[in-house]
């Protein structure tokens, strides 16, 4: 096992820990999401078995190829997904983070059917109203909760946003902390009407503190675990 990838992990725990206790939180209620993005199944392993056993992957063509590749870990699906992409996803036990429509709800929900399951999922929301950003607007995700909770093969157990990029010279967190503020009082208001709308995912490497700070109950963490991406996604045939 590498050493470099214990001590990353340890330094993020820590960070996580930190901030927690900062907030009167306890960290054992935010699951640390290693996103393995452009990174091989032998480091992902690696994190696994160092303890981090929920992977993310922000692209389904990636997060498949790994599936088999790497044992004991729970798979988030972190990135965009495209309805013809389904398929490849429902009944394979993932947590979709990023459904931010109706008709992505349906084709999640109808292949479910068909695996006589239930599709775990987040509504993903884009806080800032960023165009460079997945998600649904503020004003759309009271309708999409209720929506989605209601179809008969899917559980909605959260929100999820990415903040937009900091201007240049701004402090990450400080710039990302009042849009997970704001994805925090959304959430607060949904669980009046939709107790298992529970989870926060939201924070990223540089500005979890913030994240963590505003109720997050899952970081997803890529470059901080596993250090600088690679060129682009891996591939079975690039080994």
């Amino acid at each position: 096992m590498s050493g470099d990838v214990v001590e990353r992990i340890a330094a993020v725990r820590a960070r996580i820990t930190d901030a927690a206790a900062a907030a009167g939180r306890s960290p054992a209620d935010i699951t640390l999401i290693a996103v393995s993005k452009t990174h091989p199944p032998q480091a992902a392993q690696r994190v696994v078995d160092a303890g981090v056993v929920d992977l993310g992957e922000n692209r389904v063509q990636e997060l498949t190829a790994k599936l088999g590749e790497v044992q004991g870990a729970r798979w988030h699906l972190v990135g965009q997904l495209q309805r013809n992409k389904v398929r490849d996803i429902v009944g394979r036990k993932i947590l979709v983070h990023s459904v931010d429509r109706r008709r992505l709800a349906d084709a999640l929900s109808t292949r479910a059917q068909r695996h006589g399951g239930i599709q775990r999922v987040l509504v993903q929301v884009n806080v800032g109203d960023d165009p460079a950003k997945g998600g649904c607007r503020l004003d759309e995700v009271d309708d999409l909760v209720a929506y989605a909770r209601d179809l008969p093969h899917l559980t909605v157990e959260g929100l999820m946003t990415i903040p937009p990029m900091p201007a240049p010279g701004e402090d990450p967190a400080d710039a990302a902390r009042g849009h997970f503020a704001e994805l925090r009082r959304r959430r607060d208001a949904l669980r009046e009407r939709f107790p298992e709308v529970v989870h926060l995912s939201m924070g990223m490497s540089d500005d979890l503190e913030a994240a963590v700070a505003e109720g997050a109950t899952m970081v997803r963490i890529g470059t901080a675990v596993f250090g600088p991406r690679g060129d682009g996604p891996w591939r079975k045939d690039l080994r």
